[in-house]
């Protein structure tokens, strides 16, 4: 294992980040490295690039800041006036302060200057993608903290722990509405795939329990599920 995995995850597991960047030696080179950690997308276009951060799929972006079509700085803030909240790291050849200055005001989190050491730009991705980094909004389930952008819950005894993109949503949905029971059914619909069954729910909410404690989701016989109150 290398200096820059100690935070690999399982395929599963892995957040999922968007790498806009037309450098043709590069942009390959750093999806290879990056993909130790995340699942990578690689655009080469400011405006596919912009088109693709705006599905809201992706948990971290870099984004060059010279591109064909549409320029660093203008994807950030593009993303922001449209709401996108998703972390951004801006990657320049300039070194200067106004250029640095330039691109934080037009949205985003953090800047890194090339050439950089890949140990630098893993350790950039993990500061703006800690929970709370980017502004989101954080559920409480008792003592616990739940970042569903960043799919981190963090526990008061042992620290982070990061959820699948399912168990994520799956969580989400039920510390949206903490009162409220659920059916296996309508948490189908909600937040799995329809060739999926109600037997998916019963696996998931495993998961969850396994991850975190079991009381974070009761079972409530004959009706479903509902969050718990750790």
């Amino acid at each position: 294992m290398d200096s820059h995995s100690p935070d690999s995850l399982t395929a599963d597991d892995r957040p999922r980040l968007l790498l806009i960047e037309d450098d043709p030696e590069l942009g390959p080179m750093m999806a290879s490295v990056l993909e130790e950690v995340y699942v990578v997308t690689l655009l080469a276009d400011g405006h596919a690039g912009l088109a693709a951060a705006n599905t809201g799929r992706f948990d971290v972006l870099i984004v060059d800041r010279r591109l064909p079509g549409m320029d660093g700085s203008t994807v950030a803030q593009t993303l922001r006036r449209d709401g996108i909240s998703t972390p951004i790291l801006l990657l320049t050849a300039l070194g200067t302060t106004q250029d640095k200055v330039t691109g934080l005001d037009a949205g985003a989190n953090d800047y890194l200057v090339k050439p950089f050491e890949f140990d630098e730009l893993f350790a950039r991705l993990r500061a703006i993608r800690r929970p709370g980094a980017a502004g989101e909004t954080t559920h409480q389930i008792g003592a616990w903290d739940f970042f569903p952008h960043s799919r981190i819950i963090e526990s008061p005894y042992s620290g982070q722990i990061v959820l699948t993109l399912k168990e994520s949503e799956l969580l989400e949905l039920l510390s949206k509405h903490p009162l409220k029971t659920f059916s296996r059914e309508e948490i189908l619909a909600s937040v799995f795939n329809a060739e999926d069954t109600t037997g998916t729910v019963d696996t998931y909410i495993h998961y969850l329990r396994k991850k975190t404690e079991p009381e974070i989701v009761i079972t409530v016989r004959g009706r479903g599920y509902r969050l718990g109150q750790l």
